[in-house]
């Protein structure tokens, strides 16, 4: 059900916005809270995709794209999105530019397809004006931040092996760039929030390109991205402890490679992490 009422409206030719029909300007809302920290407080309705009725169509359907942004797929991801379903208010139409709209579909729209869903047609980037014209153009900063940073992406799941032998382990320390341990959890039902989660601190045991600031948010994001790969990982309202291998390629892609669930009985993996210590590959 990922986004499916989001794409299914979207579909809907008789969304399009006439620009020249009468608007108002409104206070963006609490409950709105996809767009509620987006830079400004007031928002112009209809909205570019024809919607209204702010408690009726406005805010419920800007609920259907947190677990998008959530993904952190794109850093301007929320500034193109509310550009679209919350426009500032100001004496003119602010669209977002031709070049932000492909530049966020570009990293967005593989997370989509790992979900089974095409980009929407009603953001075909042909449909907004290029960057001579007034739009909302990419910010060169965000996006060269972006690149330099290591980013999970939809992937094959990497194999997951309950009790693994301490060889098998160390072989997986060895061969690989990075291996963590990280705890998993899981929320049993749907708040708004991440439905999966990094608890506490992520331990390296090889830190290998990884930035230590930036690894639990990236292995959270892995999981958001990867849903049908976590869910199989930890159970609704459960946690589970991972030492969790894997490759940053050198276009900067993370690719988790291997998973261990570490249990309290599991002395190989223990038994593991003490030679690579003291001994190393």
């Amino acid at each position: 059900m990922f986004f499916t009422v989001a794409l299914v409206a979207l579909a809907s030719p008789s969304l399009a916005f006439d620009m020249g029909q009468p608007t108002r300007c409104v206070t963006i809302p609490n409950q709105m809270r996809v767009c509620k920290d987006v830079g400004y407080s007031e928002m112009r309705l209809p909205n570019f995709l024809g919607h209204s009725n702010l408690e009726g169509e406005v805010v419920p359907r800007s609920e259907d794209w947190r677990p998008l942004l959530q993904t952190g797929c794109h850093p301007q991801a929320q500034t193109f999105l509310c550009s679209i379903i919350a426009p500032v208010c100001l004496d003119t139409f602010i669209q977002p530019c031709r070049s932000l709209c492909e530049a966020v579909r570009d990293s967005c729209a593989p997370v989509l397809a790992c979900q089974g869903h095409l980009w929407p047609e009603l953001f075909d980037c042909d449909r907004f004006p290029t960057d001579e014209d007034v739009c909302l153009t990419p910010h060169g900063k965000f996006n060269h931040f972006f690149k330099d940073l290591p980013k999970p992406v939809c992937q094959s799941c990497p194999a997951v092996e309950a009790s693994p032998a301490v060889k098998t382990v160390l072989n997986a320390f060895c061969h690989y760039d990075f291996a963590v341990t990280a705890k998993l959890h899981r929320l049993r039902h749907s708040t708004g929030e991440p439905e999966f989660q990094v608890e506490g601190r992520v331990e390296f045991i090889r830190q290998g390109p990884l930035l230590p600031y930036d690894t639990q948010h990236l292995l959270q994001e892995w999981l958001l991205i990867n849903l049908r790969c976590a869910s199989a990982l930890v159970r609704p309202g459960r946690s589970q402890l991972y030492v969790l291998t894997g490759s940053v390629l050198p276009n900067g892609v993370v690719a988790l490679t291997h998973l261990f669930p570490w249990h309290k009985r599991d002395a190989g993996i223990a038994s593991a992490t003490r030679k690579w210590k003291h001994h190393r590959c």
